[in-house]
């Protein structure tokens, strides 16, 4: 197994043999699998009822997936998964408009996105690059990958003030097993340290007890899943889209942020070719038919940016193979029971290094793209950034009976796009003054 002149094991075009194919493709599935279920999971346990479904989103991912690849025409390793950057908008969404607003707001997104990436196919992408330059880009990755991380800990237990031991055992294993082989690994070892990390930590999680397998014994080998009905139970409210639609600019901030840093791991230009106009068709393209279908939005999922970064295999065949498996899965209801019925703590102990992985490719981006913070501009709008990304800010407009938030990634976004247009650049700039 070499290595190729940019440092992969498996580029774009490679293809592994096929165990090593299935085993490569497994393991990017079960790095996706747990934040693709848990968007609608915590969206149905906030409100209450089952807004949407866990197979659906994995078919929606898994077909929107398929998409992107053909409309980029396999020139791009991404997998586009659920987006968290929507949860919350969708929770305000049903409650001002119930169920079918959520699915057709979402279509808009996926038609907001295929406006732009037909404007940029016309005009060129120069604007885009001026609208969303590194300093915005680098922060916006830093605060999608920092925001996921009490998802980790949540999922671990480490927020409780009792931890339950069984819990961290089986956490600690994942994570020091993934990270172990991802450093020290050899051979096929090496591109599964992930796969190996859950296996392993799953097997010690049932002998622990901490497996409920009646889902699994109760499942039927073949489930359809319970689709919406597109444009039958849709309804339109002008409330709803304002609450969900303006999410699209968060999501376009980590589009050209993942594919930029994707780009480098990779050693290829994304947003040259196959061109930004061509990702970004693609993945309004698998929102579209993910909010048709009565599934969430899908983002480019940096989970599968942080596999192809440390297991350095960026091959399309896995991409495409790790769809099929997802659409296959959500069809086979044992397969999405014993997924299911995984343990938390093994979710989170990888997910340390995932979402990890993500914030720190945002600190790499800003390096690489030689962000000079003695520039005071550049520090005003990284810091204002990261402090209503992080902070949980929220900015709601009430006019009547029509009411609109805007909060974290978004808010950030927004702000940050504003100040970077709005504040002139001064040649004469120095930095901050050193607080002691």
């Amino acid at each position: 197994m070499s290595e190729n002149d940019n440092g992969m094991i498996y580029d774009l075009w490679d293809k592994p043999p096929v165990f090593e194919l299935i085993l490569l493709s497994l393991q990017r599935l079960c790095a996706i699998f747990g934040a693709t279920i848990l968007v609608p999971i915590v969206v149905n346990t906030t409100v209450g009822e089952p807004v949407l479904s866990v197979p659906v989103a994995l078919i929606a991912s898994g077909i929107g997936t398929l998409l992107y690849v053909i409309v980029t025409r396999n020139r791009s390793p991404v997998y586009l998964g659920s987006s968290f950057a929507f949860i919350a908008p969708m929770i305000a969404g049903f409650a001002i408009g119930g169920k079918s607003s959520i699915f057709s707001a979402l279509m808009v997104v996926g038609l907001v996105y295929m406006a732009i990436a037909i404007i940029i196919r016309i005009t060129g992408n120069e604007w885009i690059n001026k609208l969303l330059p590194p300093v915005i880009v680098g922060p916006m990755i830093m605060v999608i990958g920092l925001c996921l991380a009490p998802t980790a800990i949540q999922e671990i237990g480490l927020d409780q003030a009792v931890i339950p031991i069984n819990n961290l055992i089986v956490a600690l294993v994942a994570f020091l097993t993934t990270a172990v082989i991802a450093i020290r690994g050899r051979g096929m070892l090496k591109v599964i340290p992930f796969l190996i990390g859950i296996i392993v930590s799953y097997a010690l999680a049932a002998c622990l007890g901490m497996v409920d397998f009646s889902g699994f014994f109760a499942a039927s080998v073949f489930e359809v899943p319970d689709f919406y009905m597109p444009f039958v139970n849709y309804s339109f409210n002008p409330a709803a889209l304002l609450t969900i639609v303006p999410i699209a600019l968060v999501t376009m901030v980590e589009h050209v942020g993942d594919h930029k840093v994707l780009g480098e791991i990779i050693g290829r230009d994304l947003i040259s070719d196959p061109g930004l106009n061509k990702t970004l068709f693609g993945d309004g393209l698998a929102t579209f038919v993910a909010a048709f279908l009565g599934g969430p939005a899908n983002t480019t999922y940096g989970e599968n940016t942080s596999v192809v970064g440390l297991t350095r295999v960026a091959s399309i065949y896995v991409i495409c193979l790790t769809a099929i498996f997802a659409i296959l899965f959500a069809f086979s209801g044992h397969l999405t029971a014993l997924l299911a019925a995984m343990p938390n703590p093994v979710i989170g102990g990888v997910a340390i290094l995932l979402y990890g992985f993500i914030a720190v490719n945002g600190i790499k981006l800003l390096i690489q793209e030689d962000v000079d913070f003695n520039n005071n501009k550049n520090i005003v709008v990284a810091a204002t950034m990261l402090v209503l990304g992080l902070g949980g800010a929220t900015l709601s407009i009430v006019r009547g009976d029509l009411s609109v938030s805007i909060s974290g990634m978004a808010l950030a976004a927004i702000v940050g796009v504003v100040l970077n247009l709005l504040i002139p650049e001064r040649k004469d700039d120095t930095e901050f003054t050193e607080v002691h």
